[in-house]
Order: C-alpha cells, then sequence, then structure tokens
C-alpha cells in the first residue's frame, strides 16, 4: 500500500475524529477514572477509538492495532505494519476544557514509524508528515529551530524532569521550561519550531509519541529515548524509556546532560 494512500487515510480519520470529538467538548462528557491510577478517561475518548479502529482496521485489514483505549491484541506482534493511537491525547486538558488536546494517529512498520497525524480540532492544527518526504501543518513545511546550545532554549516539560538527582552531577540545564499536557503536542510544536525540545523522563506509552517523533524527525529533528537510544514501536510492553526531542544539538546536550536511569 502507498504511503500517501496511508497519509490521507490517517488524515480523513483524524478529522472524522475531531468531529466526534468537538462534539463532546462542547457538550458535557461523561468521564471516570481508570483502575491502577491510569488516570481519567471519558465517552468522547471511547467513542473516537470505536470509530477510528473500524475505520483503519476496515481499510488495512492486514495491520496490527494498539490504542491507548482498547484492549491490547498481542496478534499485533506478528504485523508488519501497525496502527498506533491516542484518541484523544491529554484527556485531563479536555475535560478541564483546554484546547491543547490532539488525536495521535501513527503507522509504524517493523518498529519504525513510517506515516503520522497529529490533529488538534479546536486549535484548527492538523499536522503530518511521512518518512521520507518531510513534515507539514495545515499543509505548509515545518523545519525544527536553528536553536544550538543549551543555554536559554525553550524544553517543554512537566516541572519533575528538572529535578536534581536526573542530571549529572545534579547539574539541571539553564533552558527556559514550558508545559503542555498532550505530549503528541508537544513534540508537534518542536517539529513547528516554536520550542527547542521537549522531554518526558518516565516510562512513555507509545501512543503518546509515536506520531509526534515522525513530525520531529522529518521536520529535521532528533528523537529518542532519555539514555539516546533509538525510539522503536510496537514492543510487546508498548512503553519507550521517556523521550527527549529536538533540534540536533540541543537533544544531544540534554541526553548527554541526564544521570543515568536507576533501572
Amino acid at each position: 500500500m502507498p504511503v500517501t494512500d496511508d497519509l490521507k487515510l490517517l488524515i480523513d480519520a483524524a478529522e472524522a475524529a475531531g468531529k466526534i470529538a468537538s462534539g463532546f467538548f462542547h457538550g458535557s462528557a461523561e468521564r471516570w477514572d481508570k483502575p491502577g491510577g491510569q488516570g481519567p478517561v471519558t465517552e468522547a475518548d471511547l467513542a473516537v477509538d470505536r470509530m477510528l479502529r473500524n475505520e483503519l482496521t476496515g481499510a488495512r485489514l492486514d495491520y496490527g492495532w494498539l490504542s491507548e483505549e482498547t484492549e491490547d491484541d498481542p496478534r499485533r506482534l506478528e504485523a508488519e505494519q501497525v496502527f498506533i493511537i491516542d484518541p484523544i491525547d491529554g484527556t485531563r486538558s479536555f475535560i478541564e476544557g483546554s484546547t491543547t488536546w490532539a488525536h495521535s494517529l501513527a503507522i509504524a512498520r517493523n518498529g519504525i514509524v513510517e506515516t503520522a497525524v497529529v490533529y488538534l480540532p479546536e486549535r484548527g492544527k492538523l499536522y503530518a508528515a511521512t518518512r521520507g518526504q518531510g513534515a507539514t501543518l495545515n499543509n505548509a513545511p515545518l523545519s525544527v529551530s536553528t536553536t544550538s546550545t543549551l543555554e536559554n532554549a525553550t524544553v517543554l516539560a512537566a516541572k519533575p524532569n528538572f529535578a536534581p538527582d536526573l542530571w549529572r552531577d545534579k547539574d539541571v540545564p539553564p533552558v527556559k521550561r514550558s508545559f503542555r499536557s498532550s505530549l503528541a503536542y508537544r513534540l508537534s510544536v518542536v517539529g513547528e519550531g516554536r520550542f527547542d525540545a521537549m522531554m518526558t523522563l518516565r516510562p512513555t506509552w507509545e501512543w503518546d509519541v509515536a506520531a509526534g517523533s515522525l513530525i520531529v524527525e522529518e521536520a529535521g529533528g532528533i528523537v529518542s529515548d532519555q539514555v539516546n537510544g533509538p525510539a522503536r514501536f510496537n514492543n510487546p510492553h508498548p512503553q519507550l524509556r521517556g523521550m527527549v526531542a529536538g533540534t540536533p544539538p540541543v537533544q544531544d546536550a540534554l541526553v548527554t546532560r541526564l544521570a543515568e536511569p536507576l533501572a
């Protein structure tokens, strides 16, 4: 299947997801907490997940399926290509009425993301990328920033990531920290060049970062886990060892200064 066809499939699906989610967003979606402290979920998440699974797997019968809101099916590990989906990334923002939640849709082939879409319907932003063909925002080409040093670099990350114990010699880098709740959106705005890097230093679910990671890479950035290992997807346990992404020099400086993880 040509990758251009896959990208159109993801774009169409993301736009359909936006219509469903926005209908709940402007109303009052029922919400509850997942067991085990896994965070909140709403009826909007589940409605979007059902639609995406039906449409995407119906169009690509041989692709596997991995989604935050679907019980994991180990048969995905046998598929050469797999959808990696977060129906609504940033559910807390969705519940709170913020517009920074996103639909995150990716297709990985043999562990490497080949096609990706991150869509923020309430902001009218559709990020898209195909490996080897660049990244776009609303069809306009993207490029990461030209920042080359950590001094005053802008980094999207939660505050706990800057605890001194996480850095070599407890030397926290002199960066300007900002925050967005959606990891997919954090990655996308790094690809857009609005921020120099993003990072998350805790175990990271694949569906949160698969699509955004390709957008950064295709915009000229570098993506790795927190020990500078490659980001590979469709793992038996679908988590990565965090993620650090940004302009090549800033990303390299961040991972170089991080302390070795305890485990």
